[in-house]
């Protein structure tokens, strides 16, 4: 406390005390290296033995512009370490900062307006008049800028710039100058000595570079003055600012508009070691609704760890529906990734607490989260941190594999048994078997994805989200368009009308997604769905996930992208975990919705794998192992028939309310004749004769007495 009331230094941005007892002739340690965690650039840990009655140091150190400085006081008994953190990105990615702070002196056209110079953002593969890949400058020449108005008074530390994003043409800048104003009229050129300082740019169009200023710099506006260019391209670029926005007591807009959260949660970036470990800390506090397990390793070698929440961890209850949370199928999606830490930190936290929505869904349900699918190319983004990855960094896996498109295409043998109309009855609508060439050992399939299609052949989920990043939807299959030669079309499931519920069930409780005032993040308008999109109609895949999920298992798969930035900065945690907590809530929720039951026999055993069929809806389910089932539907009266191999059918009416709650549909079915006589053949010792093989040995007997 001593310490803190002594910082008066400038936005110390104090970030975490660490006390811990000095061992016997312990020096001062010294460290120069890379702090992934706080990810801007390479920089040095700044270590300075300071006598423990004096702070005026403190001051000095705060204007240096390394990105991360800890200090060490040592006394008799404790060394004390401060951590200081940089300045963060302003929000040209994240969208944070408006279209409306961002000018240019010229600009090619209005789809690469200076609205379109942000960091990473894409042109995709229609790069037109609306939406491109950069700011470029109407003109080639020393005399073009694009500004940055911070809207108050900010330290800018530094810049990061791209080229342009275009599949067809190469535009990047290579030098360039920066300028601060804060009245937009008068500016000053940041100089190195007595000359205007000139800032390296970039060799090519898709790696950011980071510049940082000599000294930081206090202003409202920043200006990036381009110098030189790829002499065959134009002038092009996009960019991120980092700054400290200045406290402004005085300013009602800004403090009105700040997010926080009450929620005492970890808002970090966790490497391999540290999510482990926390998962770890989560199981601890609560051990009698958590478990730890992993479904098989990465390609590195990495175990694929997953946290199981629910009042009996380890084992399935019958009647009770499983839900599971999937992310970072691309390992440069990292925000999914931590939603899922932050989601079973809060959820523990609220059932300690005595939360009674928190406590009935864990009660009501087995709960999985598996946050890292791929945790080898996490790890090489985690490397060079949240803004200087790019868009694709650590995307694929350490073999080359997306994993998120990695399944087997069972939408091409489906569509084309049915299309042959004579064996269109041979043809299940249903847990299609997995093709014998993708099981073989030499069929490109990264060994993260049969890891979790043997997790999701083992558990009998329900419903699940798989966690992305880069956009904002809700995307729901079909992701596969049915018409040959066609990339973009409408191709819906047979459940349409239910995927369309789930998907806006997590769109609409979230705090941006369905709001008609947010600009888009890159090239798609999402709001005339409100915020789902179908994913056949965005841009068709084969092999997803979510199709897989759909035509393979009883699990109905949605894609949930959960921000425009795929590798957020740090700071930006917090609102992202406010933007998407409810939403999170509100989708397990969904997994009580439909019809559930038992199929039994007259002696009350569960019947396992009797398939449960709705009249007028072309996709059917199984039983699990004990016979329980679950159906989601949206509100309706519905015909449901329960059938397995060797017993009767049964068909009942099952009507499903507006409520929260499945409803209950039983159903007891008895064996067929055929089956009966089968079991009394075997009980003792004689197998029986299909009547097709005693009419056909008949008929043989005949034409040799005929003979």
């Amino acid at each position: 406390r001593t310490i803190n009331e002594n910082l008066k230094g400038p936005d110390p941005q104090l970030m975490k005390i660490n006390i811990t007892p000095l061992t016997s002739m312990e020096q001062p340690p010294s460290y120069c290296g890379y702090s992934p965690t706080k990810a801007h650039a390479p920089i040095c840990l700044l270590v300075y033995k300071v006598p423990k009655d004096s702070l005026l140091l403190l001051h000095t150190l705060l204007l240096h512009k390394a990105l991360f400085v800890c200090i060490y006081f040592f006394s008799s008994f404790f060394k004390i370490k401060l951590c200081f953190t940089g300045c963060p990105p302003l929000g040209l990615e994240t969208l944070k900062i408006t279209d409306f702070q961002l000018h240019a002196s010229t600009v090619k056209r209005y789809g690469l307006g200076a609205h379109r110079g942000r960091l990473n953002i894409q042109a995709g593969v229609n790069e037109n008049d609306f939406y491109d890949g950069a700011w470029c400058a109407g003109r080639n020449d020393p005399y073009q800028w694009i500004e940055v108005d911070a809207r108050r008074l900010t330290k800018f530390t530094g810049i990061i710039t791209q080229g342009r994003n275009s599949l067809w043409l190469s535009d990047w800048v290579t030098s360039y100058k920066v300028m601060v104003s804060n009245d937009s009229h008068a500016w000053i050129t940041v100089k190195n000595g007595s000359g205007d300082m000139i800032f390296k740019g970039n060799s090519e169009k898709e790696i950011p570079v980071l510049n940082e200023l000599p000294v930081p710099i206090v202003a409202r506006y920043i200006r990036i003055n381009p110098r030189s260019w790829y002499e065959e391209g134009s002038i092009c670029m996009r960019l991120e600012i980092l700054g400290c926005p200045l406290p402004d007591p005085n300013n009602y807009y800004h403090r009105r508009n700040e997010m926080t959260t009450t929620d005492d949660l970890d808002f970090k970036h966790h490497n391999y070691k540290e999510m482990r470990q926390l998962m770890k800390v989560v199981n601890e506090m609560c051990p009698n609704i958590t478990r730890i397990y992993n479904i098989g390793k990465s390609h590195q070698g990495l175990k694929l760890y997953a946290v199981e929440i629910s009042d009996n961890p380890g084992e399935h209850e019958v009647g009770e529906p499983e839900f599971h949370y999937i992310a970072g199928a691309h390992g440069n999606e990292v925000l999914g990734r931590e939603l899922m830490l932050l989601l079973m930190q809060f959820m523990c936290q609220e059932y300690l607490a005595g939360n009674p929505r928190i406590t009935r869904l864990i009660e009501d349900t087995r709960i999985h989260l598996l946050p890292s699918v791929n945790p080898d190319g996490y790890e090489m983004a985690y490397e060079v941190g949240s803004e200087l990855g790019g868009w694709s960094l650590g995307r694929w896996t350490q073999d080359g594999i997306d994993i998120n498109n990695n399944f087997p295409d069972l939408n091409t043998m489906l569509w084309e048994a049915e299309d042959r109309k004579r064996f269109q009855r041979k043809v299940p609508n249903h847990h299609i078997p997995i093709p014998e060439w993708y099981l073989s050992e030499n069929a490109t399939v990264a060994v993260e994805t049969r890891a979790v299609i043997a997790w999701m052949e083992k558990n009998p989920f329900v419903l699940g989200g798989n966690l992305q990043g880069g956009e904002l939807v809700v995307a729901y299959p079909y992701d596969m368009v049915r018409s040959t030669w066609k990339t973009q079309e409408h191709t819906p499931t047979p459940d349409d009308h239910v995927f369309r519920w789930l998907a806006y069930s997590y769109a609409s409780t979230h705090r941006l997604m369905t709001d008609a005032r947010r600009r888009v993040c890159h090239t798609e308008d999402f709001q005339k769905e409100d915020g789902t999109v179908n994913g056949a109609s965005w841009h068709t895949v084969a092999g997803s996930i979510n199709d897989f999920s759909y035509l393979h298992t009883n699990c109905f798969e949605l894609s949930i992208y959960v921000g425009c930035d795929k590798y957020p900065h740090e700071s930006e945690l917090p609102e992202e975990w406010e933007n998407n907590r409810e939403s999170l809530i509100v989708f397990m929720e969904q997994v009580h919705r439909g019809i559930k039951g038992l199929v039994r026999d007259l002696s009350g055993k569960g019947i396992p794998n009797a398939i449960i069929s709705v009249e007028g809806v072309n996709h059917d389910i199984r039983t699990a192992s004990d016979g329980d089932y679950w159906r989601l539907l949206n509100p309706g009266d519905y015909v449901v028939t329960a059938k397995a191999e060797g017993y009767t059918s049964s068909t009942k009416n099952c009507a499903v309310g507006y409520d929260m709650g499945a409803t209950q549909c039983d159903f007891t079915i008895s064996k067929t004749n055929l089956a009966r006589i089968k079991e009394i053949m075997e009980k003792f010792g004689k197998q029986p004769i299909s009547l097709s093989i005693r009419r056909r040995r008949q008929r043989a007997r005949q034409r040799r007495q005929r003979r």
